[in-house]
């Protein structure tokens, strides 16, 4: 008998090098106001917590809106430029569910983790982080990572239909901590909107800071097209 937990093995996921300009897109100095949103999201005084100040399993702090509505639009315009999608909307949640698009997360060095997955495919097709600390260092990005199988293989890093998530792909919830590697790497600059499809398995690479103002600082959006 094993004195070790037990893992459900996971179902193996197709691969699709993620590639710029296909599968994500990189742009920098995507507002033309950054200096005032990160003002305006610091003096924000309507905070809801996660991890660890409460059990939700989210990090940090959160609050909405990130953008305003004519700076969210400007947004928009260039995702449908950069994807050519003839236009991107908001999904409508069910009951229960929130969605947190155009909320800013502000989330500490201790507060958060590595967490691979992927966003719920039928909430959108697209996701998008926003970078809106500019003492933050590269290495606090965004990462993408793919399967590291149990036989050391690496496996994919898509979630397909019927699958909604990569909790339903993988056929388990609970996985082994090294069972995903990373794949590629996108580095943290300020006022750069990393957009991306949101089937692809994706983490923050790391968080940063102590205090409220050094934290890692990001608006994070979801779009369905």
């Amino acid at each position: 008998m094993s004195l070790f937990p037990q893992h459900p093995a996971m179902r193996p996921l197709p691969y699709r090098k993620p590639t710029e300009g296909r599968d994500y897109w990189v742009v920098d100095e995507a507002l033309p106001n950054a200096d005032e949103v990160r003002a305006r999201c610091l003096a924000k005084t309507d905070w809801e917590y996660g991890y660890p100040t409460t059990g939700e399993v989210w990090p940090g702090m959160r609050a909405a809106p990130a953008l305003l509505d004519g700076e969210l639009s400007s947004l928009e315009a260039l995702v449908c430029q950069l994807t050519g999608a003839k236009k991107v909307w908001v999904e409508s949640t069910g009951a229960g569910v929130k969605l947190n698009h155009n909320c800013v997360q502000v989330v500490g060095a201790t507060e958060g983790a590595v967490k691979p997955h992927t966003d719920s495919l039928h909430l959108c097709r697209y996701a998008a982080v926003l970078y809106l600390n500019p003492a933050v260092p590269d290495r606090c990005g965004t990462s993408f990572f793919r399967q590291r199988m149990p036989n050391g293989q690496l496996g994919g890093n898509v979630v397909m239909p019927p699958h909604r998530n990569l909790v339903d792909a993988l056929g388990a919830r609970f996985v082994p901590p090294n069972a995903f590697a990373e794949d590629v790497r996108v580095p943290h600059r300020y006022n750069r909107l990393l957009l991306y499809k949101a089937n692809i398995i994706h983490s923050a690479t790391a968080y940063w800071g102590q205090d409220f103002a050094e934290r890692r600082m990001t608006a994070v959006f979801f779009w369905m097209a």
